[in-house]
C-alpha cells in the first residue's frame, strides 16, 4: 500500500527516481511454510529447562524465570559429547552467587554439542538465555516426548500457578 503512495509523488518529489513494483506475491502457503522453518516453538520443563527442535537435534537452556531466580550464573557443569540421556536424567549443573542448581533432561538423546562459549561466560546464561545461553544440544531419540512438554503458554501459566 506505501508503494502505491510512493509511487504517485515519487516523479514529483525526485523525477530521476524510476517507478517503484509492488512487492512479489507469494502463496499463502508458501510464505507459511518458510515461517515454519525458521520459527521452531520453544517446549518447557516443569524443572524449568527449554528445548527448540530443529532437523532432529534439539537445543537446551533454562528459562528466563530459571535465570532470575539463580541470580549471576558463575559456573557451568555440562556433559561430555556423546553423553547419552535419558528424559528426567540430570546432565549437569549451574551454580550462581546464590544458589546452584541440577539440569535435567527435557527428553531422550544423546549430546552431539556443548555450548563451550560457557566455560569462559556462563553469565551468557544470564544474558542470553534463549539464545547465546543456551547449554546443549542433542538428538532426539523419541519425538513423542515433545507432546509431554509444555508450549510457551503452558509454560507461563505453570509460572504463575506457583508463584501465587
Amino acid at each position: 500500500m506505501a508503494w502505491r503512495a510512493l509511487r504517485r509523488v515519487g516523479p514529483v518529489l525526485a523525477p530521476r527516481c524510476p517507478l517503484l513494483s509492488p512487492p512479489p506475491r507469494l502463496p499463502a502457503a508458501r510464505r507459511l511454510a518458510t515461517s515454519s522453518l525458521v520459527l521452531s516453538a520453544r517446549k518447557f520443563t516443569d524443572k524449568h529447562e527449554w528445548i527448540s527442535v530443529e532437523n532432529g537435534i534439539g537445543t537446551v537452556g533454562i528459562s528466563n524465570f530459571a535465570q532470575e531466580a539463580l541470580g549471576d550464573v558463575v559456573y557451568c557443569s555440562l556433559p561430555e559429547v556423546g553423553t547419552k540421556l535419558n528424559k528426567h536424567d540430570e546432565f549437569g549443573a549451574l551454580e550462581s552467587v546464590k544458589a546452584a542448581s541440577e539440569l535435567y533432561s527435557p527428553l531422550s538423546g544423546e549430546v552431539t554439542e556443548i555450548n563451550a562459549a560457557l566455560a569462559d561466560n556462563p553469565g551468557l546464561v544470564n544474558k542470553s538465555c534463549y539464545q547465546d545461553g543456551w547449554l546443549i544440544k542433542m538428538t532426539v531419540e523419541n519425538p513423542s516426548e515433545l507432546d509431554e512438554l509444555m508450549s510457551e503458554d503452558a509454560y507461563e501459566k505453570y509460572i504463575k500457578s506457583i508463584e501465587d
